[in-house]
């Protein structure tokens, strides 16, 4: 595993070096699902540089991509933490790679389960948290969901479940951007507001902005939020993050990145990302 500064510039340079990776491996295989992969970088980067322990022992905690289709984000973080090689990474979406386009348990060192059916997620996390509760194991188990995937009932049915057994163990994410395929959430089903609907499920909730790494470290690093609660952090985010072209823009859940397009946002990348609290 690869050294690097834990503290915040340290944490932007290594969400930096992972976009462009994300832009490479879009580019090359001509993949979509860009715009929501961009917006969950940063809080992949605080979790796996930052929080989990992901240490190869039956004591790891545990991560779980319920939004699958964002699986080159994690496969980006996992090679930058050294789960596998560039060479590998590179590989994405081509004929014979085993990175495909959604998340795929044994596809890739660090994957914890088949993921991109929406709304799955959470149920696979919950049952992964009660086993180590009965196992008396200390690991705790984090599930990123995007906010469109809330509109599935089987969510509403893991959180009602995680509730019941006392799941303090079990920390979802909702990557908040705002944005489904074809247009707006709040159109296609307004979920707000997410903290009264969740606290009303018996969830210990806070909210941070999705891109400021202090926030999503200091409540990150606090779980869980109450004892005997599972815990949701609500990180409000911006679909396409980091590229002036892609950001706020819901078509970007499904173009690919023409030449012209990736020189760009490399060059942006390189040039203009950073976080307000650089």
């Amino acid at each position: 595993m690869n050294k690097f500064d834990k503290g915040v510039g340290g944490l932007i340079s290594q969400a930096k070096e992972i976009r462009k990776k994300l832009l490479k491996i879009m580019y090359k295989s001509g993949g979509s699902h860009i715009g929501g992969s961009l917006s969950c970088v940063d809080i992949l980067t605080v979790l796996y540089f930052k929080v989990l322990s992901v240490k190869r022992s039956m004591q790891r905690d545990r991560f779980i991509l319920s939004k699958g289709h964002a699986v080159a984000a994690l496969y980006s973080v996992l090679c930058e933490k050294g789960f596998f090689s560039t060479r590998k990474l590179y590989t994405y979406c081509g004929e014979g790679s085993t990175l495909a386009g959604h998340s795929t348990l044994n596809s890739a060192a660090g994957i914890e389960s088949t993921t991109g059916s929406l709304g799955h997620g959470l149920s696979i996390g919950a049952g992964m948290a009660l086993a180590g509760k009965n196992d008396k194991r200390k690991y705790k188990v984090f599930v990123l969901m995007g906010d469109g995937e809330c509109n599935e009932g089987s969510v509403w049915e893991a959180a009602l479940f995680a509730a019941q057994h006392k799941l303090d163990n079990l920390v979802a994410i909702i990557d908040n951007n705002k944005l489904q395929g074809l247009g707006e959430g709040r159109h296609i089903m307004n979920l707000e507001p997410l903290e009264k609907k969740w606290q009303s499920f018996g969830w210990s909730t806070q909210r941070v902005d999705g891109h400021n790494f202090k926030e999503l470290d200091q409540a990150l690093s606090s779980v869980p939020f109450q004892a005997q609660k599972p815990s949701i952090l609500i990180a409000d985010t911006v679909k396409g993050k980091g590229i002036s072209f892609m950001e706020g823009r819901y078509e970007w859940h499904y173009k690919s990145l023409n030449l012209d397009q990736y020189n760009q946002g490399v060059k942006e990348t390189d040039e203009k990302y950073c976080n307000k609290n650089s």
